[in-house]
């Protein structure tokens, strides 16, 4: 499961298509939408919008928070960011990468990560770190609004045993790095793992 990113790399790969980000996949933005409705109430929790892009999640998180919760999305590409404070709604938005997050421990109830994990540098640490500002019990949610073998055709790709996003593959990396699989869904329409945090 080789992985080339680094953090300069995905800066520049996402910072020349912020701007036609939101309007290439006008079609995602519902199917964002019946995730976050799927993860049952979360008035009043601390969710961290991990990756948040141009911030499709950030407003219907906040409205699933409500005013007594806290929705904060991070990045790592300022122009994308930049675009994601623009509809942030009451969302706070901050530059950090996934990898080094400016938070305590055990500070988030719900860590949303969409189309995240294939884009870090290095998965293991990432998926660590997210564990880490994550309270025991909360939940990681991985999404993306359309499933790999379809995802994998828009860009000409065949879907490879060695993708870590397949599920064999996916399951002993959360494990290893403090997270228990609780669901896990690869359709056309939609790709959506559920983990919980591990330990007491």
């Amino acid at each position: 499961m080789a992985h080339e990113a680094s953090i300069p790399g995905i800066r520049e790969f996402f910072a020349a298509r912020a701007d036609t980000w939101d309007s290439k996949y006008p079609d995602d933005s519902p199917r964002y939408a019946a995730a976050i409705a799927e993860l049952g109430p979360l008035e009043g929790a601390f969710v961290l919008d991990a990756g948040c892009g141009t911030g499709r999640a950030l407003s219907l998180l906040k409205a699933a928070v409500g005013k007594t919760g806290t929705v904060l999305g991070v990045d790592v590409t300022p122009e994308m960011l930049r675009r994601a404070a623009a509809h942030a709604a009451d969302a706070r938005v901050v530059l950090a990468d996934c990898q080094r997050l400016p938070l305590p421990d055990a500070t988030a109830d719900v860590v949303f990560a969409a189309g995240l994990v294939n884009h870090l540098p290095d998965p293991a640490a990432g998926l660590r770190e997210l564990a880490r500002v994550t309270r025991p019990g909360g939940r990681l949610v991985l999404f993306h609004a359309i499933g790999r073998a379809v995802l994998a055709a828009r860009h000409n790709r065949a879907l490879t045993p060695d993708d870590l996003r397949a599920e064999p593959n996916l399951r002993p990396l959360l494990a290893a790095n403090g997270w228990h699989m609780n669901a896990y869904t690869d359709t056309d329409n939609r790709y959506l793992v559920i983990a919980t945090k591990q330990g007491q």
